[in-house]
Order: structure tokens, then C-alpha cells, then sequence
């Protein structure tokens, strides 16, 4: 079975009741899900304007390659209202992100492993702590609790979301 780091995140309509459908679609394609706390987000390379983001992340184990997990990702953001308009950043009811496969290093036109700004961003690297803060990428040398210690004091508000 293979590890996979997924994430998740929704800026536009009920931003956390898509985010509880997206995990009941995930945990019934693949069983348990190890799920981090939710993350109130300002947009990151988003269009001015656009709305606050719901994120979180989980990890699940599967049998499927890395494409497989891929197309199963965007048949539920579908069926959960994602329209891909080609604009770069569009607000969006539903956002999944394949992480991390293992340890896989994919580059391909379909798909990047690890996900290429995942090292970066505080939205992926705080949820990922809570479900393993010892956890390395694929390429980096540090855990991912210490790469979120290295971002910029400048950088995009990212806060516990109360239920």
C-alpha cells in the first residue's frame, strides 16, 4: 500500500460542507483518512478578490498509481462543482492536490510529484504537521515541520478554522 498526501481546499459556496463531501468521497474510494485540522487561507496567486479558502489535508493508503489517484481527485472535484475555466487561480468550489505518492518523483504533462510549490506554501505544510510533522517531501531534506519554520514572516495569512 502506498502512502498519499492529499490536499484539499474550497474558496467558493459552502466552503465546508464541499470540503466534509470531498473527504466522504475520498474515504469511500479509499478507506480511513488520516485528516489535519481546517486552515482559514487568504488566496495565494489568485485573481484580486478572490474569496478566502478552506483548506486541510489528508493522507490515505492505496493500492492505485499515482495517475489513477489523480483522475479519481478530479472526478470529485467535478462532482462537486469545480468548472476549470483556464484562468490561473479562478476561485473554485473544490481544490485537490496530489501531494505526495511515497516517494515518487513524477514529472509528467498530467502530473508533478511532489507537488512543485508544496515546500512553499503554509496552507499545505500546516495541515501536513498535523498529520505528520516529521513527514520529508520527495527532493527536500527537511521535515516539513522545519519548512514551515523557513517561510517568509510576510507571507499569506494561514489560521485555524473553528467548527
Amino acid at each position: 500500500m502506498h502512502k498519499v498526501g492529499i490536499a484539499l481546499g474550497s474558496n467558493l459556496g459552502d466552503r465546508l460542507a464541499t470540503l466534509e463531501q470531498a473527504c466522504d468521497y475520498l474515504a469511500d474510494e479509499f478507506g480511513g483518512l488520516r485528516l489535519s485540522q481546517l486552515y482559514e487561507t487568504e488566496p495565494v496567486g489568485c485573481p484580486d478578490g478572490s474569496p478566502q479558502y478552506l483548506n486541510a489535508c489528508v493522507e490515505i493508503s492505496t493500492d492505485k498509481t499515482p495517475t489513477e489517484v489523480l483522475h479519481i481527485c478530479q472526478h470529485i472535484e467535478k462532482e462537486l462543482g469545480r468548472v476549470r475555466t483556464g484562468e490561473y487561480g479562478a476561485p473554485r468550489t473544490c481544490d485537490i492536490d496530489i501531494i505526495y505518492h511515497d516517494d515518487l518523483i513524477v514529472d509528467t504533462p498530467e502530473l508533478t510529484l511532489p507537488h512543485p510549490r508544496a515546500h512553499m506554501r503554509e496552507f499545505v505544510l500546516r495541515p501536513l504537521c498535523d498529520i505528520d510533522p516529521q513527514l520529508r517531501l520527495p527532493g527536500q531534506e527537511l521535515t516539513v515541520s522545519e519548512l514551515l519554520a523557513t517561510l517568509p514572516d510576510d507571507r499569506p495569512q494561514v489560521t485555524p478554522f473553528d467548527l
